[in-house]
């Protein structure tokens, strides 16, 4: 907490990288609040003065704006919703390993705080047998993008060019099948743990539980089944040798990061940096306005074969 007003959080942080790092390793999750972030410009030199190199998006599961270069609107879901804690972008071939959030406007209702919870609790808790298979086998993504379910994929891959995204499953170990109107589908099986690049740790690494179908309320599942079958919905999760996951596995997932969860309420011009890798974060329902901007950097790009 800056105890010197209107003190510069990207002149104090220049530097001083390898000290937040040791920070990150240690926690999991540094909060910076009271320093003088007042724009997203301010926000995008704090976060640059960490790492020069922001992220840009691709791959995208869900929503949003780019409102300053490689800075983004946080994920733009129906505010009476919980979004569950994940990884960021842990269903993909590479990730960011670190992630910024600044807080341009707290709710002005209430709720809206990013619940946090560290891998080296949670991990831990997972039944063995649970971890075992999935260490194994992996995880299987099938995503469907068409402009009637989920996004359209000119938006999740940033392009109108089928060529380019082509390229991008090839690249990505991504199988990839183009449907009628303007539908694409694609199934890439994934690792379901990761090791720490700088610690070593190994934790749980997956959007299993945020993807799978259980996840969605149970009419709207019910309903896209009907319609689509279970291959044709939006988004969900197998396990890596194509068999379904049962639904009170990835709830026991689900219920294991909210019971551990930690909740800090925003406050105005606040700045949170997550290592990616040691923590899980979400997004509790709220009401009023609320914007949370976020970036990303140091991408990890896995080259691990499930």
């Amino acid at each position: 907490e800056a105890v010197v007003a209107d003190l510069d959080l990207a002149g104090w942080l220049a530097g001083r990288r390898d000290e937040l790092l040791r920070d990150l390793d240690a926690h999991g999750a540094v909060l910076f609040r009271g320093f003088e972030v007042a724009t997203a410009d301010d926000f995008s030199r704090a976060a640059r003065a960490v790492t020069p190199d922001l992220l840009g998006y691709l791959e995208r599961a869900a929503p949003r704006t780019e409102v300053a270069d490689r800075v983004f609107t946080s994920t733009e879901f129906n505010a009476e919703q919980w979004i569950p804690l994940h990884h960021e972008m842990s269903y993909s071939y590479n990730w960011p390993t670190h992630l910024y959030f600044w807080c341009a406007q707290p709710a002005t209702g209430s709720g809206g705080a990013t619940p946090l919870a560290s891998e080296r609790v949670v991990t831990p808790r997972i039944p063995a047998q649970v971890r075992e298979r999935f260490t194994r086998d992996g995880v299987c993504y099938v995503r469907n993008y068409g402009p009637h379910l989920d996004l359209p994929w000119q938006e999740a891959f940033q392009t109108t060019d089928r060529a380019e995204v082509e390229a991008y499953c090839a690249a990505s170990a991504t199988e990839f099948t183009w449907l009628g109107g303007d539908g694409l589908r694609t199934r890439a099986r994934r690792q379901a743990v990761a090791t720490h690049p700088r610690t070593g740790e190994t934790f749980w690494f997956n959007h299993a539980h945020l993807f799978h179908s259980s996840n969605m309320p149970a009419e709207v599942s019910a309903a896209l089944l009907r319609e689509y079958g279970p291959e044709g919905l939006p988004r969900n999760a197998y396990h890596g040798d194509g068999s379904p996951i049962d639904d009170e596995v990835v709830a026991g997932i689900r219920d294991l990061y909210r019971e551990h969860a930690v909740s800090v309420p925003w406050q105005r011009g606040d700045v949170l940096v997550v290592d990616n890798f040691l923590a899980t974060h979400g997004r509790e329902p709220f009401s009023g306005d609320r914007q949370i901007l976020v970036a990303m950097s140091d991408l990890y790009v896995n080259r691990s074969v499930v």
